[in-house]
């Protein structure tokens, strides 16, 4: 049994992965990652950082320039409709038909993958029941909310039962109130099936709450991988944040030349990010009055996602 499941294909094998737009615009630049069947799999950056792209390769919409990419095996160049059959995607712009009613989105997406009409009509109910949306499923899809519509297309997508799934920005537009709700719908699916999720997002608690490991991406490339545990980790448990009058620059190598910031202590604008790790927040609190810094503010926190983004890129995950 061990051999056979060491045996099987990885959902997602990403390898040397890039694409060059007409006029040279590099969009992605060589990215390398894989997905196991059950992972939650997440490219976390801001717009322009290559997110969308790479789904559009790997959903056979837009064709590598080169490097290779397989789903289930099957590569997305060479084999696209192959590729197509084990997956499902749901875009970031919604391409519903309004007039249509959600329960016959369901059924012609059944019929369109060859879905077994008794096994769609099982799939359909269970999915109807699922996302919650019994109380709209015969109204136009005009009719529904964003957050209707959004769980109208994650069941869509089901409906062929695939091997990966693909969600471009999931919760973009939606309120809190609703994307906290989507949310909790799609970290369902993991305790429900054995499917591979593969999500872009640049929301910071997303991205904790639903993905086993973490791509990082910048500018076409991913700059670091790993659980969010791990990525976090490197810049131990508090941080402290300096405000200063005179230049950050200068202010942050006199806290380095001192031994109070390390390497990984950066400046954004005017503000000073110190991660702790040999010095506690009251020595370097306490140390700061020797130095003659002139501060405005200084606050300690915890560190969050977007300072491991600000770590490596020097660019915010709002950006």
């Amino acid at each position: 049994m061990s051999e056979i499941m060491a045996k099987a294909p990885r959902a997602i094998e990403v390898s040397g992965l890039s694409k060059t737009y007409p006029g040279g615009v590099e969009a992605v630049k060589g990215i390398d990652f894989t997905v196991d069947p059950g992972e939650v799999f997440g490219l976390l950056g801001p717009n322009g950082a290559g997110k969308s792209t790479t789904i559009g390769m790997l959903t056979t919409t837009i064709r590598p320039t080169s490097g290779t990419a397989r789903l289930a095996g099957h590569d997305v160049a060479r084999d696209p409709l192959a590729a197509r059959q084990v997956s499902s995607v749901v875009f970031q712009e919604s391409v519903v038909d309004r007039g249509l009613s959600g329960r016959r989105h369901l059924r012609m997406h059944a019929r369109l993958w060859n879905v077994d009409r008794a096994e769609a009509g099982r799939q359909t109910e269970d999915l109807i029941d699922g996302f919650g949306l019994g109380e709209v499923i015969d109204r136009p899809v005009g009719t529904y909310s964003g957050g209707q519509r959004r769980r109208l297309e994650i069941a869509r997508a089901l409906v062929s039962g695939p091997q990966v799934l693909f969600l471009d920005e999931p919760t973009v537009g939606l309120d809190t109130r609703i994307r906290y709700e989507l949310l909790d719908l799609i970290a369902g699916l993991r305790a429900s099936t054995r499917m591979a999720t593969l999500i872009t997002t640049h929301h910071l608690d997303e991205a904790e709450r639903l993905c086993d490991r973490i791509g990082v991406v910048h500018a076409g490339r991913i700059v670091a991988l790993d659980t969010p545990a791990r990525l976090l980790e490197g810049l131990g448990e508090q941080i402290v944040e300096i405000r200063v009058r005179d230049d950050p620059v200068a202010a942050l190598a006199r806290l380095r030349d001192r031994g109070l910031a390390g390497t990984d202590a950066f400046a954004v604008g005017a503000t000073l990010t110190i991660p702790l790790h040999a010095v506690s927040a009251a020595s370097l609190l306490a140390a700061l009055d020797g130095l003659d810094l002139a501060t405005s503010a200084v606050s300690t926190r915890q560190p969050t996602l977007d300072d491991v983004y600000l770590q490596l890129t020097g660019a915010s995950l709002a950006a």
